[in-house]
């Protein structure tokens, strides 16, 4: 795996970016938990340690199947997630910005995300 810098952060990511929008059952589709571990496993194994979720990714199930298997690790994963997914009211979301941060961050059962958008 390749990786490179990720703007000015000082982060080094994999040029490949795990998207987990498919992670959880809720929608009715998708992987559930076992298979989801399955899959950062063997993403990790070829030296991924990039992943993209969103606040609203299968109500959150996303967010929570990332916390628990990144947290024995935490340091060698970068997670970036997003926080107004489907939201439509922009100013709201603005000044929703630090309950939503802080809500993901209890999903992943962390304290920190190192990419929010």
């Amino acid at each position: 795996m390749k990786y490179k810098q990720l703007g000015k952060s000082g982060l080094k990511v994999s040029e490949l970016c795990l998207g987990t929008m498919g992670f959880g059952t809720e929608w009715k589709w998708g992987a559930d938990k076992d298979n989801s571990v399955k899959i950062m496993e063997s993403f990790a194994n070829a030296g991924g340690n990039f992943i993209d979720t969103a606040n609203r990714y299968t109500e959150g199930s996303s967010e929570r199947i990332i916390g628990e298997y990144i947290k024995p690790n935490r340091d060698h994963f970068v997670i970036a997630t997003k926080y107004s997914l489907h939201d439509n009211n922009q100013r709201q979301c603005i000044r929703q910005q630090p309950q939503k941060h802080d809500a993901q961050c209890r999903r992943k059962s962390e304290t920190i995300t190192d990419r929010f958008y």
